[in-house]
């Protein structure tokens, strides 16, 4: 392939009508990988950040993108023309990925849309007989997490959260000399993420901009006039698109907690915290304290300073898990274990450096989470990062989240980690939906 970007026509399809997500049109039978050495084709949708990374990281572990799909043209003929030297295949831009789901050669779609789409965009995808690869938060609210789960399940394709420690040699390794003693019985999970982010400031109403799709932008969620300090990424502290920093980032170090202890479900959950560093229009914490416990005697915490970025155990991001015999330092870059005395016992840390707060999210270990979710849809591995186990994550970050806008704690069922007795915090689980967009299984 030769170096030009231009050799190449660029193709950006206008956007179609907007459709409600229960007006599918009829699919064609998906091709199934797994009964031949056919190269998974893929479908990238959101490409302004983390998406990019994501496209070319599937083309990088022997998947073909076909379409890059968003809502701004800037970002698609960007991505297009990068995904273009490294395949043979131009891929196509368009703003609706709808109109990738409709092509029955693509085998999965690719999701690093903001939160508010990612779950209807995942059952749709199924619908269509995709099989998903879903950024973090899987769900913008409990309800959609159930509705995921329940969709895996009845049309059978493989859905994977991008929680991509899952994925990670080291963070395996330990979690499994954790299952057998190293640090004797572990109880108690500690999480935490520290930045520095600026204020977003007080927007104001504004025309929308030429590159932007903003109706299909805002998709499922109520329709909002357009302000100017919301696309791109500042609408995570918007209660209305985003989840906060806990779901934005709390979700992979809760993850991880809940994994090293073999919970699932909590008895109980509370946080206390609230939007106290600057004065603007961000809606959500950028201080949260949110504690799960569980019925097995166990208990993890999320310390989370979205203003405040002073590292813990030297880490802007981590875990510790404490048992009766020790404790054990995990972040992305491997993991330190600890006597009960604080003398090192083993340590295992990867040579790569990746900056742990860079919102791309770039490195190894998602190329690794891809290549996993590649060998699933192929039949030669199972997810490490399924669905199921996503949701029960997820879950906890969203009763975090719960919490905090209700009285501060809620009681749970450890079977369904459905809240119990609270009227105004019942509310929560699920959401308001543009009329016509409400998901469907």
């Amino acid at each position: 392939m030769t170096d030009t970007i231009d050799r190449r026509s660029f193709i950006l399809q206008g956007s179609a009508a907007a459709l409600g997500l229960s007006t599918l049109g009829e699919f064609s039978p998906p091709r199934d990988p797994a009964q031949g050495n056919d190269r998974i084709v893929a479908a990238v949708m959101g490409v302004n950040s983390r998406g990019n990374e994501l496209a070319q990281a599937f083309v990088r572990t022997g998947a073909e993108v076909r379409y890059i799909c968003d809502v701004d043209s800037r970002a698609v003929e960007r991505t297009v023309a990068q995904v273009d030297q490294l395949q043979q295949e131009t891929p196509r831009g368009v703003t609706d990925f709808r109109r990738a789901l409709d092509d029955p050669a693509v085998d999965a779609l690719v999701i690093a849309a903001p939160d508010h789409w990612h779950a209807p965009a995942t059952l749709l995808a199924l619908q269509a007989g995709k099989h998903v690869y879903v950024e973090k938060p899987c769900s913008h609210n409990p309800r959609e997490g159930e509705l995921l789960v329940e969709a895996q399940q009845r049309y059978g394709r493989v859905v994977q959260m991008g929680n991509q420690q899952r994925s990670s040699p080291q963070s395996i390794g330990v979690i499994q000399q954790i299952r057998e003693g190293v640090i004797g019985r572990p109880y108690y999970g500690r999480a935490w993420y520290g930045n520095t982010r600026g204020s977003i400031g007080h927007g104001a109403p504004a025309p929308v901009p030429e590159w932007l799709d903003y109706e299909l932008w805002q998709g499922p969620a109520p329709r909002t006039p357009y302000r100017d300090n919301v696309v791109h990424y500042n609408w995570h502290w918007f209660w209305i698109w985003g989840t906060g920093e806990i779901c934005n980032n709390g979700t992979h170090e809760i993850d991880v907690c809940r994994w090293a202890l073999g919970v699932e479900f909590p008895t109980k959950a509370t946080s206390a915290g609230g939007r106290y560093h600057f004065d603007d229009d961000w809606e959500c914490p950028d201080t949260q304290i949110a504690s799960f416990e569980f019925e097995n005697g166990a208990t993890i915490t999320w310390e989370g300073r979205s203003c405040n970025g002073r590292p813990i155990e030297n880490r802007g991001r981590g875990a510790s898990i404490h048992g009766t015999d020790g404790t054990v330092i995990i972040d992305r870059s491997g993991y330190v274990i600890y006597d009960n005395e604080n003398n090192e016992i083993a340590r295992h840390i990867r040579g790569e450096t990746v900056d742990a707060l860079d919102t791309r999210g770039a490195g190894t270990l998602t190329d690794l989470h891809i290549a996993n979710f590649l060998e699933s849809i192929r039949g030669e591995a199972s997810p490490t990062a399924p669905i199921d186990e996503g949701h029960k994550s997820q879950l906890l970050c969203h009763l975090g989240n719960i919490a905090q806008r209700s009285d501060g704690a809620l009681t749970c069922d450890p079977q369904t980690g459905r809240i119990l007795a609270d009227a105004d915090a019942e509310r929560l689980w699920s959401r308001e939906y543009e009329p016509g967009w409400e998901p469907k299984v």
